[in-house]
C-alpha cells in the first residue's frame, strides 16, 4: 500500500448486511484507515468512523454521484483499497434498474463495472481493486452456470420463468470475474501495480441475498441448503455452508492484502473456510469474452472502450 500516507483509504459497497457487515467490521477496526462505503437510504449503522455517502446501485446516475463524491472528498488522497462487494438475487429475472436493464445485472455488474473505472484514477499506486464473484459461474461446480455470454441478451432478457432470477445471478458473477480479468489486464493497473482479485465467498448461509424474494422462495432456499446442500457437500466441498462471520473474515483478509493469489491468478474461493486458488471456467478466461463484455458494458454506462 501507499507509505507515504497517514492513513489507508478504502472505498466499500455492500457492507451493510451479510458478510459484507463483518468485513467493515474487521477492516475499519484497523488503525490508521479511513473507511468510505456507499449505501441506500439513511440511518445505517456503521462502526465508528465510518462515512457513508449515499449510493443506488440500481441508478447509473447514482453510481456517478457517489463516484464524484468519493472523489470531491478525498481532495487529492489515493484509494489504497477499492472493495466492490454488493450484490443482489431476485426470484425471476423481470425486474428492471433505473435505466432499463435487468435489474440483477445492473446492480451486480454494470453499476460496479461503471464506479471500478470512475475510480481507477484516484487508486494509489499498488492499490487493490476487491470484486465479489461466486462459484456459481462455473458449470463444472453448479449446474445454473452459464455457459455462453449474450451481454446484450442479460440486459435485456426475454425469456422468465421459474430459474430465471439465480440464473441470472450466476450470470452477473461470471460478469465480475470477467470484469476482473479485464481491469488486471490494463496497461495502466500493471505499470501502478495494482492488485485485481475476484473474490468467491463460496456458499454463505445468513447474508440478505434474495431478500427481495417471496418469503415462500425464501424458505425453499433455506430448506435446500440445510439438507440437499449439505448431503452434496460430502461429495463437493464447494457445497459445505460457510458463515457470514468467516466469509467477512475472508474478504477482509483479501482486501487488506493479508492473502493474494500466487502470481498470474486473480481468483480466490473460500471453500470449507479456507482460502483456495482455483482455476475459473474455461467461458471465465476466455479473453475474447472479457473484451467482448469490456466493451457492450461500456456503451451501456456511457463510456468509451478505449481502455479495454
Amino acid at each position: 500500500m501507499n507509505q507515504t500516507k497517514s492513513e489507508r483509504v478504502v472505498v466499500m459497497t455492500g457492507v451493510t448486511a451479510g458478510l459484507g457487515a463483518h468485513a467493515l467490521q474487521d477492516i475499519a477496526s484497523h488503525p490508521n484507515t479511513r473507511v468510505i462505503i456507499g449505501a441506500r437510504g439513511s440511518g445505517r449503522t456503521v462502526p465508528p468512523r465510518v462515512e457513508v455517502i449515499p449510493l443506488d446501485l440500481a441508478s447509473l446516475a447514482s453510481v456517478r454521484q457517489f463516484a464524484e463524491t468519493v472523489t470531491w472528498r478525498l481532495a487529492g488522497t489515493p484509494i489504497d483499497i477499492l472493495v466492490l462487494n454488493a450484490g443482489m438475487q431476485t426470484s425471476t429475472n423481470k425486474g428492471r434498474s433505473v435505466d432499463g436493464y435487468e435489474l440483477t445485472f445492473a446492480v451486480n455488474h454494470l453499476a460496479h463495472y461503471l464506479l471500478a473505472r470512475l475510480l481507477l484514477p484516484s487508486l494509489a499506486e499498488h492499490g487493490r481493486i476487491v470484486i465479489t464473484t461466486s462459484e456459481t459461474h462455473d458449470p463444472a461446480v453448479t449446474p445454473i452456470a452459464p455457459k455462453t455470454l449474450e451481454p446484450h441478451w442479460l440486459a435485456y432478457p426475454d425469456k422468465s420463468g421459474i430459474g430465471s432470477g439465480i440464473r441470472a445471478y450466476a450470470a452477473s458473477k461470471l460478469c465480475n470475474l470477467l470484469t476482473a480479468q479485464s481491469f488486471a489486464a490494463l496497461d495502466e493497473v500493471k505499470a501502478r501495480q495494482i492488485t485485481v482479485i475476484a473474490f468467491s465467498p463460496g456458499l454463505t448461509g445468513g447474508t440478505s441475498l434474495g431478500r427481495d424474494s417471496p418469503r415462500l422462495m425464501r424458505a425453499f432456499v433455506m430448506l435446500l441448503m440445510h439438507t440437499v446442500f449439505r448431503v452434496v457437500g460430502f461429495f463437493r466441498p464447494e457445497y459445505v455452508i460457510g458463515t457470514p462471520e468467516r466469509s467477512g473474515e475472508a474478504l477482509a483478509e483479501v482486501s487488506l492484502g493479508e492473502v493474494t493469489p500466487p502470481r498470474g491468478r486473480i481468483y480466490v474461493s473460500l471453500v470449507k473456510g479456507e482460502l483456495t486458488f482455483p482455476t475459473p471456467s474455461e467461458l471465465a478466461q476466455s479473453r475474447d469474452a472479457q473484451i467482448r463484455l469490456w466493451r457492450e458494458s461500456a456503451t451501456m454506462v456511457g463510456l468509451d472502450d478505449r481502455a479495454s
